[in-house]
């Protein structure tokens, strides 16, 4: 069982990037006590050495979707500031989400592929209008369907039109990767301080 969780610190000020890299260190501890693989996978520093603005980690074994659902949601760092001695605040939060990583890949087989001839209108001779030349290429597995007329041969009208499906294809799955992506940052705004589900102490 494998699964990724990302912590952020939110836009909170410099003691929760300091807060976040000592939740962290908790949590894989924690996972080490539990006989669980942890994996740093993405890092973003903080402004002072030793911070973390957010991190997205990779929880490994039997248990972690239960080890993780434990991590998950608002946490709290509960110490006096390394960095300013006046202040009075001794709670830092930060936000810990389970998150997909990886969008799933379509994949590309031309046997999916079910390509039929037909006419299409529009300027081309006396050629066109007389022989099903264009091609229509659906991909069966997700629906998608394109139609070539661009050459006057239905074999070469036939090639493009795969060749179009599968480039389709290929920029549907990086936008869906993408999609994932702005998700995950998205989390930076969901920090609500208070209440959280966890607290831990130096």
């Amino acid at each position: 069982m494998s699964l990724h969780l990302f912590v952020s610190a939110g836009r909170g000020p410099q003691e929760c990037t300091w807060a976040l890299a000592m939740l962290l260190r908790r949590l894989e501890a924690d996972a080490t006590r539990q006989k669980l693989a942890t994996t740093r996978v993405e890092t973003v520093a903080g402004d002072r050495p030793g911070t973390l603005r957010s991190v997205l980690i990779r929880i490994t074994g039997a248990g972690a979707e239960a080890f993780a659902a434990s991590w998950t949601g608002t946490l709290c760092w509960q110490a006096p500031s390394p960095y300013r001695a006046s202040t009075g605040r001794k709670n830092w939060y930060v936000i810990a989400q389970q998150c997909e990583v990886d969008a799933e890949r379509t994949e590309f087989r031309e046997a999916d592929v079910e390509v039929v001839p037909c006419r299409t209108g529009g300027p081309g001779g006396q050629h066109r209008d007389k022989a099903s030349t264009a091609a229509r290429a659906t991909h069966r597995p997700s629906g998608d369907t394109v139609v070539v007329d661009t050459e006057r041969y239905f074999s070469l009208n036939r090639s493009l039109a795969i060749d179009l499906l599968r480039r389709r294809l290929e920029q549907a799955d990086e936008a869906a990767g993408r999609d994932l992506v702005t998700s995950r940052w998205r989390v930076h705004d969901a920090l609500v301080r208070g209440n959280p589900t966890r607290v831990e102490r130096p």
